[in-house]
């Protein structure tokens, strides 16, 4: 669709969609929303089957008409764990044993606005990379894993501003059917790394992880910045980068400094939850920005994703999807020979009873190559893909 000045940037910071939020408050200065979704799945993968849950979350939003055109907002989301302390991790397709806490963060930012001068964020948010590959991060249960977005082994790219960023400093504006964001992440961030950390071993169907950190990784100041324009009504082209800089220390004694990049493009035709065809796809390059099933950084690696569906009158959506994550020449150069190459076809089949109600059966194929001369390695590396079946249901707020 068209959009006009900041109301869409700005739309797109404080509120969640229309199928996921509810005005439970409105008066002349102050609204409140209520968002977000429960989703339970069925799951069978790595030769086992489990109930989990499919990142439900809840959230509420608030702004506040502060005159002349200024706007103040805040926006706090929660996961909400439906299913207990184990379940299968719907990034990886293993085991994991998760957190007992029933409410776990994952948004929290406020902002100020304005109808001309744009947007000011601060906090926990979704990062401006988000903007280039968002258009494929919409398969249930299997997604992102080659966008650059869940980066540092499929976590939730809140180190380097990727995904939900930690300490993040977000201004967003738009200018007609051009807008664009632009972030830091002003923060010193430390973290360990671990050893075979996706390939542990299973006692009573819940994974005891190796706990012997390898290295200890520290991240400086991040920065990012995206651009997305609206050719026609029906077409969008996004581009961006996102850059940081880190120094890891290895219990070996090596110690490694290295600038963490990714940039790339994507284009997205249709409305995913419109009626009709919805087409998209995205293109990364990237160093030193993510890691391997091992955790071992990727020097060097290029991604893609994309996705295609077709939303019938009678609320089928059947849709189609393939990614890739192939480092280069670099990797296998530091690995003694190793490959990495993650690729995995996606298909699946909604049906979208109502705006708000959602039955879904998604199934992954994986076409994985981790080829390594060490085989225990390998099998480590394999172990964290795999084929699945999942059925399930989503209730949206």
């Amino acid at each position: 669709m068209k959009k006009t000045l900041v109301a869409s940037a700005l739309a797109a910071v404080i509120f969640v969609p229309t199928a996921s939020a509810i005005e439970i408050y409105k008066d002349d200065k102050n609204a409140v929303a209520i968002g977000g979704w429960v989703d339970a799945r069925v799951i069978n993968t790595q030769g086992a089957t489990e109930v989990q849950n499919g990142a439900s979350r809840i959230n509420f939003g608030f702004t506040r008409d502060m005159g002349e055109g200024w706007k103040t907002f805040a926006k706090i989301e929660w996961g909400v764990n439906l299913v207990g302390s184990t379940s299968i991790d719907n990034s990886n397709s293993e085991f994991t044993s998760q957190s007992n806490d029933f409410l776990s963060t994952r948004l929290g930012y406020g902002g100020i606005a304005h109808d001309t001068y744009g947007s000011l964020t601060i906090g926990k948010q979704w990062g401006a990379w988000y903007d280039v590959v968002y258009n494929t991060n919409l398969v249930n249960t299997w997604d992102g894993n080659t966008s650059g977005t869940y980066t540092l082994n499929k976590a939730d790219g809140a180190i380097n501003g990727t995904g939900r960023g930690d300490k993040t400093i977000q201004y967003r504006n738009a200018f007609g059917d051009f807008s664009f964001a632009l972030q830091t992440q002003l923060k010193q961030a430390s973290f360990d790394l671990y050893e075979d950390d996706n390939f542990p071993g299973l006692v009573d169907g819940v994974s005891i992880a190796d706990s012997n950190p390898i290295a200890t990784v520290e991240y400086e100041f991040t920065y990012g910045g995206s651009a997305t324009y609206n050719v026609t009504a029906d077409l969008i082209v996004t581009a961006g980068a996102n850059i940081g800089k880190f120094e890891a220390d290895y219990v070996t004694g090596q110690s490694v400094s290295e600038t963490d990049l990714i940039f790339g493009a994507g284009a997205t035709w249709g409305e995913f939850n419109g009626k009709g065809f919805y087409g998209a796809i995205n293109f990364n390059k990237q160093e030193f920005h993510d890691t391997d099933n091992l955790n071992r950084y990727i020097p060097e690696a290029w991604g893609m994703e994309s996705l295609a569906s077709y939303h019938f009158d009678n609320g089928l959506r059947p849709l189609i999807g393939f990614n890739i994550l192939e480092a280069s020449d670099d990797y296998a150069d530091a690995y003694n020979g190793d490959v990495f190459k993650r690729q995995f076809l996606v298909v699946g089949l909604h049906y979208v009873w109502d705006q708000n109600t959602m039955l879904y059966l998604e199934g992954r194929k994986d076409y994985s190559d981790f080829t390594s001369s060490d085989k225990a390695q390998q099998a480590a590396m394999e172990y964290s893909e795999d084929d699945g079946v999942s059925i399930g249901f989503r209730y949206y707020m």
